[in-house]
């Protein structure tokens, strides 16, 4: 079940996540739904994506700048 995403910045493409044991799910504005692993972006970044994902801000300019294309999979 994905859980909406705060958005506390008020101006993020990410609308809900799902975190699982390294791993987390991120579904943004357009409907796209991307799947981000431990092995497709380094444990110490999906640790900082949980940690943004919770926090509610700051988790889709992470993507942007960190992370980019290094997602596991598209699921939608």
């Amino acid at each position: 079940m994905m859980e909406r995403y705060k958005n506390l910045g008020g101006d993020s493409n990410v609308v809900a996540f799902k975190i699982e044991d390294g791993k987390i799910t991120v579904e943004f504005g357009d409907g796209s739904v991307y799947e981000y692993t431990n092995q497709s972006a380094g444990s110490a970044s999906i640790s900082e994506m949980h940690r943004l994902a919770r926090a509610g801000q700051g988790l889709n300019s992470y993507i942007g700048r960190v992370v980019k294309k290094g997602y596991s999979r598209k699921i939608k």
